[in-house]
């Protein structure tokens, strides 16, 4: 099957329209919700369930289903049953990607019942768009693909979704977390709402301390930091993170570290080609704007790291450093290691970055 068009942005921006919508009361006969990111698909599953019924018409007209266990037949039965003292029956199937032959719900989705909604959880991916079954529930009903963020998408999300809870995030206590957590939304957003209960009341303003404190990640000795050194040139400070990573391998892998690294000097390369552009039209140095556009940053403040290091690492420096990048994100992965451990390797590494 072709990979999914749909975008990580293009998710969020569906989630929150059918959020919205199911708030109002604005509810569709049919959700098809599918894809790889399973936080939004349970998300908008627990928000309708909560929603559709009230608490006593739950137990007479919501029915929950599980694909494994569950024939297609079996759901359209309980589709086309009429609602008991109320105005819907609610019929949701979990784990619909478990269900043999889920592409015969089509011969309920292609007349649906107006007093009934159905929600289909299909997750790690997506239904064949090409089978009826999808066809009919795009167009009688909504159709949530869900989709993982890149690694660059994360922190944007990440600062907006805590907006939302009525706080924000210091730029380094976002790196510590989306260092740690990858790009799991699920598991960063259960991590988050832990935090959010475990800070005293009031609490607007997340820092690297309270990351440190309730989620258990070194404020000293991560990834921000190492960036940072580097970036300075510091390579006394880098060297002791690394040895630091070195002796606890598994809460600092190495593949995690030059991946960073490599996002940093990335980064730092288009920032030099953008002032070197400018120079060369004549158009003054870029605006704060049009480099957090080009860089996918969401703040000036990483705009300001970034410039500071400008003058310690032109671009014919960058190129070598994004070569070792490379290098040693295959021997990360074990291709030519030589049996070097990760810190053995990291350390290798930066002494080759910061002597070049």
């Amino acid at each position: 099957m072709a990979k999914s068009a749909v975008r990580f942005r293009d998710s969020v921006a569906q989630f929150e329209r059918l959020s919205a919508d199911i708030a109002a009361r604005r509810f569709a006969p049919v959700y098809l919700l599918m894809g790889d990111e399973s936080y939004f698909i349970d998300a908008l599953c627990d928000r309708l369930a909560s929603t559709i019924l009230g608490e006593a018409e739950r137990s007479f007209n919501q029915i929950v289903l599980y694909g494994r266990d569950t024939e297609p037949g079996q759901v359209i039965n309980f589709c086309r049953q009429m609602p008991m003292m109320g105005s819907y029956e609610v019929v949701i199937l979990k784990e619909a990607q478990q269900m043999r032959q889920i592409e015969k719900l089509s011969l309920y989705t292609q007349k649906p019942q107006a007093s009934t909604i159905l929600v289909v959880c299909h997750k790690e991916k997506s239904v064949d768009k090409r089978s009826a079954f999808y066809k009919q529930a795009a167009a009688c009903g909504a159709v949530f693909e869900s989709v993982r963020p890149r690694d660059y998408e994360i922190g944007p999300w990440l600062s907006g979704f805590i907006a939302s809870k009525g706080c924000r995030i210091d730029e380094k206590a976002l790196s510590m977390l989306t260092d740690h957590l990858g790009c799991d939304v699920s598991k960063i957003a259960n991590e988050l709402e832990k935090l959010l209960v475990s800070l005293p009341e009031g609490t607007q303003r997340i820092t690297d301390r309270d990351i440190e404190r309730n989620i258990g990640i070194s404020r000293e000795y991560n990834n921000f930091e190492l960036c940072k050194a580097v970036l300075g040139r510091d390579i006394a400070r880098a060297l002791r993170i690394a040895d630091h990573f070195g002796r606890n391998p598994k809460e600092n892998p190495l593949l995690v570290t030059v991946l960073a690294l490599f996002g940093q000097f990335r980064q730092l390369f288009v920032l030099n080609y953008l002032y070197w552009l400018a120079r060369r039209r004549g158009t003054g140095e870029p605006s704060d704007a049009e480099l957090m556009r080009a860089l996918k940053v969401g703040n000036v403040f990483a705009i300001n790291e970034l410039r500071q290091a400008m003058p310690r690492w032109p671009n014919n420096k960058v190129f070598g450093v994004l070569g070792l990048l490379r290098e040693y994100d295959g021997k990360s992965k074990g291709l030519d290691a030589g049996g070097a451990s990760d810190g053995e390797l990291l350390r290798e590494l930066l002494l080759k970055m910061l002597t070049i």
